[in-house]
């Protein structure tokens, strides 16, 4: 009997439930929010991934082999490839290379705002470098934007915090060994 119910139970959901797949499904679409200021060029690519919205071109961003000043891989350019979000963070992916098609990045570089990072406990602080600071002394630039593009976008960068975070030396073919937070703000200065 109990078989006999369910066989017609799923016999009617066929017949009747059927008819909805002729339906299209009705899809919602959101309004993109974009951040004008800091995704300059987002308008142009809509519905990408959005990693090159913002690339930053920064020194002092590799951990050197010695204590000198003079040390070539303080002297690296590590290219971050940015994408901002709606609640004012963004995302850097660090390449040592560039972000052609086979470039692999080797970390990423987390943006806070100063709001936020005022809410962090008072122990994670130290692994945050503000940027109104690092900018300069990471000679960092906007290599895809105007000069009047990278005027706007400078002083809302100088009020943000960054966390940089490797997963790969640049000097292994694969990540090996445990991913670690590099202290920029502790890096030797630079000329």
């Amino acid at each position: 009997m109990k078989l006999k119910l369910l066989i017609a139970s799923a016999l009617i959901v066929l017949v009747t439930g059927c008819s909805t797949f002729d339906k299209p499904p009705i899809v919602v679409e959101k309004e993109a929010v974009y951040n004008e200021t800091l995704n300059p060029r987002q308008k142009e690519y809509p519905n990408h991934l959005g990693f090159n919205d913002l690339h930053i071109q920064a020194i002092r961003h590799i951990r050197p082999d010695t204590h000198d000043i003079h040390d070539p891989k303080l002297q690296m350019i590590v290219h971050h490839h940015c994408k901002a979000y709606d609640d004012g963070t963004f995302i850097c992916l660090m390449f040592h290379s560039g972000m052609k098609d086979q470039d692999k990045p080797i970390g990423f570089e987390y943006i806070i705002t100063t709001a936020q990072y005022n809410s962090l406990p008072e122990a994670e602080k130290k692994y945050w470098h503000y940027h109104l600071i690092e900018v300069p002394r990471a000679h960092a630039t906007f290599p895809d934007l105007t000069a009047e593009e990278g005027a706007k976008i400078l002083p809302a960068v100088n009020e943000t915090y960054g966390k940089v975070v490797y997963f790969q030396n640049i000097d292994d073919e694969f990540p090996l060994g445990e991913p670690y937070v590099m202290i920029v703000q502790d890096m030797p200065e630079q000329d």
